[in-house]
């Protein structure tokens, strides 16, 4: 009884350390050291030159929430997820960059238009790290520890794995998704999620059952009910089961650690995030037909039985969502228009996953970016062919094949969790997976007549045309290293090509053939578990062909993404 105490101290103790590493982490004191008054803060640090032009890249978009159809009990309602989702915001900051925080609330003192430039653009990136530019510092010239906030400065993936092996009882704490690790002297120590951040996730989850009293939606209440334990015990089964179980709700969120993108070092610690979601009840119902082939598309496969496991009776949810207010993982960096979750593979095998699409954040997208992208560096004709449906076929369809496939890598007669058995390469394996087998699902249901074969031509010119817009992204990105890797192997397979003029098409008839085999490639890698194998593949491929970098380079009036402004406002502290 005693040694658990010392242990349940001890983890306090570091959780309050952890904390106070927002303003001096590892032993560094704040970035700005000037005075508000005398001058721009910014002035006393490294700031790259080109800070408006990086700020121009990202276009703001107005996410309203229109509210006049609910009535008073739903808006309030909506009022609570959205309070507490701002304690989802200010948790993510403490998991990756706990020093940009310090520096993004000092610049929110100072009203100098370099001050203010420069705190609106650690805003978009959720830290000081350019994400346009593999994440190199904007701010300063301290490199990003790929192990963000969730682990010791200067701590390897060597190193954890030498100290694992020497100390094989902590190995499941500290490749735990749900703790932040720490040095106490020689040792680490794995700290859990709802004591290191315990100052938030409390009165979230206390707002999250205040929103549940207010909820006419007894099975939405009780998945949030359970969903506030989860945030006080970082036990998350229970409500993810309760949460894939929702059918076709009116209000929705997605709330609490969930993707892994941030951690590049393990690739295993989750990142908070946060959605208010409200149905968009027209769009909804056009996800029939993707629920409907989800057993045969897996069983289609080519992968040995053990490998696929079945879909036969899983639930496939699918929900098209419009989302008026987004904190955390969510807000920061890459706007995703779609996700999969939850990603436990015991919920993927008793249950199946979740899939929703963020209608309005789609729209911003597609008219905002893609569109434009394609008519400057596709041919006219096949410009012409991209749309907003072909590209939201091909999302749909993507989101699917995250919860298709090996649920588990097989490595020395075991099974091993994916995330484990890749560490940091996992996030563009699993991306890349997703685009190319959703790419063969949509091929797959022309083939089998449930879509017309007169779409083709529309689903690749857009499936192109979205391709180069995640490739402005960078390989720092996990989406946007799977899709640089995607159009380079199907350049070499010459299913797209570029002519004397430098537009960029993509040849119909050697799509399906091209997809096959990349998709075989990257199924096979996930169920062998073969890391080095994946790294190879990536080294391999995700270089940016220089007459690609050049035109995409040229495309400055275009922006790289959206950066959406709320009904509410966004809270840092």
């Amino acid at each position: 009884m005693m040694k658990g105490f010392v242990l349940l101290l001890v983890c306090v103790l570091m959780a309050v350390s952890a904390h106070s590493q927002t303003k001096s982490r590892n032993g560094r004191g704040p970035i700005g050291m000037g005075r508000v008054g005398e001058g721009p803060v910014s002035t006393k640090m490294a700031v790259v030159s080109d800070l408006n032009d990086r700020l121009a890249k990202y276009k703001p978009v107005r996410m309203p929430c229109n509210s006049a159809k609910l009535t008073a009990r739903e808006r309030q309602m909506i009022g609570k997820l959205v309070e507490a989702s701002q304690y989802m915001e200010q948790a993510f900051w403490r998991q990756s960059d706990p020093e940009a925080l310090t520096l993004y609330n000092q610049l929110g003192q100072s009203r100098f238009p370099r001050d203010q430039a420069l705190r609106r653009f650690i805003f978009i990136n959720g830290s000081r790290f350019d994400q346009l530019a593999e994440n190199e510092p904007f701010v300063g010239t301290q490199k990003m520890s790929p192990g963000r906030g969730f682990y010791p400065e200067g701590l390897t993936r060597e190193q954890i794995e030498a100290y694992v092996k020497a100390h094989p009882e902590q190995k499941d704490e500290i490749y735990g998704g749900y703790t932040v690790v720490r040095r106490r002297g020689d040792d680490l120590v794995a700290i859990p999620y709802h004591i290191a951040y315990r100052e938030f996730v409390a009165p979230a989850a206390k707002l999250l059952r205040e929103a549940a009293a207010l909820s006419n939606d007894k099975a939405f209440a009780e998945f949030l009910r359970l969903r506030a334990d989860a945030l006080l015990n970082d036990d998350y089964y229970k409500s993810d089961l309760a949460w894939v179980d929702l059918k076709d709700p009116k209000f929705d969120v997605v709330f609490g650690p969930y993707e892994t993108y941030m951690d590049g070092l393990l690739g295993v610690k989750t990142s908070y995030s946060a959605a208010v979601l409200i149905r968009n009840e027209e769009e909804s119902k056009k996800l029939a037909v993707f629920q409907k082939y989800v057993p045969e598309i897996q069983e289609s496969l080519p992968l040995a039985p053990e490998d696929k496991p079945s879909k036969v009776g899983k639930a496939t949810p699918m929900e098209v969502m419009d989302a008026p207010f987004r904190t955390a993982d969510f807000l920061h960096g890459y706007q995703a228009v779609a996700t999969n979750l939850p990603n436990d593979p015991r919920i993927h095998e008793l249950k199946g996953t979740k899939k929703i699409f963020f209608k309005n954040f789609m729209d911003a997208r597609v008219n905002y970016v893609i569109l434009p992208l394609a008519k400057r560096l596709m041919l006219p004709q096949q410009a012409a062919l991209a749309s907003g449906e072909g590209y939201l076929a091909h999302t749909m369809m993507h989101e699917v094949a995250h919860g298709i496939g090996p649920a588990y890598a097989r490595k020395d007669g075991k099974q091993v969790d994916l995330r484990e058995a890749f560490g940091s390469i996992y996030s563009p394996l699993e991306e890349a997976k997703a685009d190319v087998v959703g790419m063969y699902g949509l091929i797959w249901l022309m083939e089998k007549g449930a879509l017309p074969k007169t779409q083709a031509p529309e689903f690749y010119s857009s499936f192109l045309a979205g391709n180069f817009r995640s490739m402005r992204f960078g390989v720092a990105e996990a989406h946007g290293r799977a899709e640089m890797m995607e159009f380079n192997y199907l350049s070499e397979q010459g299913a797209i090509v570029r002519d004397a003029q430098g537009r960029y098409s993509i040849v119909y008839e050697k799509v399906p053939a091209a997809i096959n085999s990349l998709m075989k490639e990257l199924l096979d890698i996930e169920a062998t578990g073969d890391r080095e194998r994946a790294e190879k593949w990536f080294e391999k491929y995700d270089k940016m062909p220089p007459e690609l970098k050049k035109a995409l380079d040229a495309m400055t009036d275009i922006p790289v993404d959206i950066a959406p402004v709320f009904n509410w406002p966004v809270k840092v502290k």
